[in-house]
């Protein structure tokens, strides 16, 4: 189907990856460091993309490190800026980052996003860091979107839960949080009140990119906010109707002895069932459809048996390298899976699956780290990917790649965006409107 694509069909726009001028890796790596020691490390070396790369003036995150598509050195990401706030939250509680001026950056980029462009309360895909104004993804794509305004939201609301103090900047902050939330009109992206929400509208094009979202891939947290709004909820119907009616949502075959639930056979790739899953607890969590410890899980596990099983016979597959997702690869970038696998391993596919598979993730990372630094370990962590059958190693860094390495490490640590996330009562009132349990919804 050709829905499978549907990140990559708007990753698209970002070019070629080709166009990017290697850099030397020369960062010191420590050795011998115990696992805590180590994923301390990465957390904290990651998290400088969104701390020390951020844009000066909104600090925003910036779409990638790399000149590509010619697009300037002003665009941030709606998305990214998402998972990259939650990177700030897990900093924060380490004591990367003190308190307070993690609460004032955070204040600066909620102040500079009360003055961006917004479309009916939802936010663009790009937008210039400095003044707030619309980037065009695409020629038609030049308004809301819906799914990164959701990304930003979800990491917005685990701020709000965590800057819970009695003083002035945590007070405004978490106020202008809730001013933003509230002012998402999530029934308008219905189109006249269709059962199912549309990722984009644009004043100047309308409907024109004409994109229902159905399930199952990494949109699932649009639905869920959009049950939870306050002020202008969706139904859900909307939910049933409309997420859960396509070709491609309920699966139920098994792969490498997993039985999946939802989805394209095989999973699909890795971030799928990564994105929404930052906040969105997974443990315990079903519905109707499915339960979702199992279905992240197991697309975990398929995708990890297929790198191990390596029936194409790519040079360096195996149990310590594995994890194929969406990254930059050695032609452009890709959206890799086992039904779309060019010897590609992207290494936030097996970081960021560390609370799912935390013995096979700990296995990679190590061998990143350890194996591969010299050529993937840099400034912000590990590069986007690489493919030892072309002798390809990226040095780009991308904040939808850097962020959720940050957040999955600290969910499998402590839980803590999970826990913070499903304490927004208004994400347990949608929850429960949609019809799922979970022992998190109070």
């Amino acid at each position: 189907m050709k829905k499978y694509f549907v990140f990559l069909a708007l990753a698209a726009a970002v070019g070629s990856a080709q166009a990017q001028s290697r850099e030397q890796h020369t960062t010191p790596r420590p050795r011998n460091l115990s696992d805590s020691q180590l994923l301390d490390l990465v957390q904290r070396r990651t998290l400088a993309y969104f701390w020390d790369f951020a844009h000066p003036v909104s600090g925003m995150a910036r779409e990638r490190s790399n000149r590509s598509y010619d697009y300037g050195d002003e665009v941030v990401t709606t998305g990214g800026t998402g998972f990259g706030i939650m990177a700030v939250i897990a900093g924060t509680d380490r004591h990367f980052i003190a308190r307070d001026t993690a609460a004032r950056f955070l204040l600066k980029m909620v102040n500079f996003l009360a003055r961006a462009q917004s479309y009916h309360g939802a936010f663009p895909h790009w937008m210039d860091g400095a003044t707030g104004k619309t980037i065009p993804f695409g020629r038609k794509d030049d308004g809301a979107d819906l799914v990164e305004t959701s990304y930003l939201f979800q990491g917005l609301l685990c701020a709000r839960q965590y800057f819970n103090s009695d003083n002035p900047v945590e007070n405004e902050l978490r106020g202008k949080i809730n001013w933003l939330w509230n002012d998402i009109e999530w029934n308008w992206f219905t189109r006249d009140g269709r059962d199912v929400l549309y990722w984009h509208w644009s004043p100047n094009n309308g409907w024109a990119m004409n994109f229902p979202v159905r399930g199952f891939n990494e949109c699932l947290i649009m639905y869920v906010l959009a049950a939870s709004g306050e002020h202008y909820p969706v139904p859900a119907s909307v939910y049933h109707n409309g997420w859960a009616q396509s070709d491609f949502f309920k699966n139920g075959k098994s792969f490498y002895g997993y039985v999946l639930p939802l989805g394209f056979d095989y999973g699909g790739p890795l971030f799928f069932s990564q994105y929404s899953f930052l906040g969105l607890d997974p443990r315990g969590l079903k519905d109707r459809y499915a339960d979702y410890w199992q279905q992240v899980t197991h697309h975990t596990l398929i995708n990890y048996s297929y790198c191990v099983d390596n029936p194409k016979k790519f040079k360096g597959y195996g149990e310590d390298c594995w994890g194929l997702t969406a990254s930059d690869t050695y032609d452009g970038y890709d959206a890799h899976s086992p039904t779309n696998d060019h010897g590609t391993i992207s290494p936030t596919g097996a970081i960021s699956a560390f609370p799912y598979t935390p013995e096979h993730s700990m296995k990679a990372l190590r061998h990143f780290y350890d194996a591969l630094g010299d050529k993937i370990w840099g400034k912000y962590g590990f590069t986007d990917g690489f493919n030892e059958t072309k002798d390809w190693y990226a040095s780009s860094y991308l904040a939808i790649d850097e962020g959720p390495e940050v957040v999955m490490i600290e969910n499998y640590r402590s839980g803590l965006l999970w826990r913070l996330f499903m304490s927004c009562p208004e994400v347990n009132a949608g929850l429960k409107k949609l019809g799922f349990t979970s022992p998190a919804i109070k």
